[in-house]
């Protein structure tokens, strides 16, 4: 089975897939969106779902420091039910907080200039998202 892991911002989608062994999460693209455009977000990842014949969708839930669900992280909830009333996936919310950090500091130890992380950030936290549950997931 494939999963795709999303870290959805107001502007962009982050995007990454699962192997079919749902062993290794793949960055593969940074999706532009119009800003806060839910719909728009959603008719993007359903075309994802259906050319890489995905069946669980992980989403990342940006929570407050303390734990809160501020107005980002209620937009993804919103988002959350909408994918899993158009799609009839499953869709795992997976706590966040950090993950555009950690994308960040990875790529600054591998000597990136800002230019190019700012292009794969994205991408590279829905990687982190999709990897922290394929990691707490394994069946082997």
């Amino acid at each position: 089975m494939r999963i795709v892991g999303l870290d959805l911002g107001s502007k962009t989608i982050g995007v990454a897939i699962s192997d079919y062994l749902e062993i290794i999460a793949n960055p593969i693209g940074t999706i532009s969106i119009p800003e806060n455009d839910l719909n728009a977000a959603l008719n993007c990842v359903k075309q994802i779902i259906e050319e890489n014949k995905i069946e669980k969708i992980v989403l990342g839930l940006p929570k407050n420091m303390d734990g809160t669900i501020g107005f980002q992280a209620q937009y993804c909830l919103d988002f959350k039910k909408m994918l899993e009333e158009e799609t009839n996936l499953p869709v795992i919310m997976i706590d966040e907080r950090l993950t555009s950090k950690i994308a960040n500091n990875t790529m600054i130890k591998a000597d990136m200039n800002a230019k190019k992380r700012k292009k794969h950030v994205d991408k590279l936290a829905a990687s982190i998202i999709l990897q922290t549950y394929l990691d707490s997931n394994k069946r082997f």
